[in-house]
């Protein structure tokens, strides 16, 4: 059977990790975790051009050692494509291997965490002042991709609800 890939994707502090590993634990399964993340914690200085692709390898190989583990779906703490955004952000252009593998890596379902959640502080969090531009941007990409994606709101049990709601229509619809 073929793992469907589930994303959980969105703005900064949108409370994506959480979802993920709530996600995962619900339908008993794996998750990859975000890479970038534990990267970004060891710099000392900002990310450069080549942190940015290092990153965006990173979550590729990270992804492809969980997805045997997975049952059924992948719970997948973000994509490459932050690396995108965060590029286009920092560098005003994205490494070219990131724009040539976009295409190739699709995922199943997108859930994008909506900007209605509280901003939680973090050394590794730079635009709070920016949130609904990233929203805008979280948009466009997935429509570039022709992404099925659905956006998650809410607070507290009313956001979990909302994303089992969308993975389980998902599911029926795909006979998992």
């Amino acid at each position: 059977m073929e793992i469907k890939k589930i994303a959980v994707v969105g703005p900064e502090s949108t409370g994506k990790s959480t979802m993920s590993a709530y996600l995962a634990k619900h339908y008993q399964t794996v998750w990859v975790p975000e890479y970038a993340r534990g990267y970004c914690e060891k710099l000392t200085e900002p990310p450069t051009w080549q942190d940015e692709i290092n990153m965006f390898y990173g979550q590729l190989t990270l992804e492809q050692d969980l997805l045997p583990q997975a049952n059924q779906i992948l719970i997948c703490d973000t994509t490459f494509i932050t690396v995108k955004i965060w590029s286009d952000q920092m560098f005003g252009k994205s490494p070219q291997e990131v724009l040539d593998e976009l295409p190739k890596h699709p995922y199943d379902l997108y859930l994008l965490l909506d900007i209605d959640l509280p901003w939680q502080d973090d050394p590794l969090r730079d635009f709070p002042h920016m949130r609904e531009h990233f929203m805008d941007v979280w948009h466009k990409e997935l429509q570039a991709l022709d992404a099925n994606y659905k956006v998650i709101s809410g607070s507290g049990p009313e956001r979990y609800t909302s994303a089992i709601t969308e993975i389980d229509a998902f599911i029926k619809a795909n006979s998992l």
